[in-house]
């Protein structure tokens, strides 16, 4: 079964593949993912207790600019997991995976 593709579809469809794989190069930018940890680091201080949001830190590698440590303690935890969790749809798909991804591994960590 072949389908007819008429040539102005054609071009709509190879348009949205394009903008597709920028969004998928955009998403996983250093100054991109540094925004949305920043992002992340205030909403998880501004739900936190004040006497735990000090201890929610962000800190972005100088020489390697893909390389973020997230400072927490346990009991702030939480709060960082559920502003990660609020915030993702609003990232690009690239995104959106990277920081589900680190959220698996916060809760792995809690948990050893």
């Amino acid at each position: 079964m072949q389908l007819e593709v008429l040539p102005g579809e054609e071009m709509r469809v190879l348009e949205r593949m394009l903008e597709e794989i920028e969004n998928l190069k955009l998403g996983l930018d250093p100054v991109v993912l540094s925004g949305w940890y920043n992002k992340i680091e205030s909403d998880a201080k501004a739900e936190a207790p004040s006497h735990l949001s000090g201890s929610i830190e962000v800190m972005q590698d100088p020489i390697l600019p893909m390389k973020f440590e997230f400072k927490t303690s346990r009991r702030a935890v939480k709060y960082v997991l559920e502003a990660i969790e609020r915030n993702l749809p609003s990232m690009p798909t690239a995104t959106r995976l990277y920081f589900q991804k680190l959220s698996e591994i916060i809760q792995q960590e809690m948990y050893r």
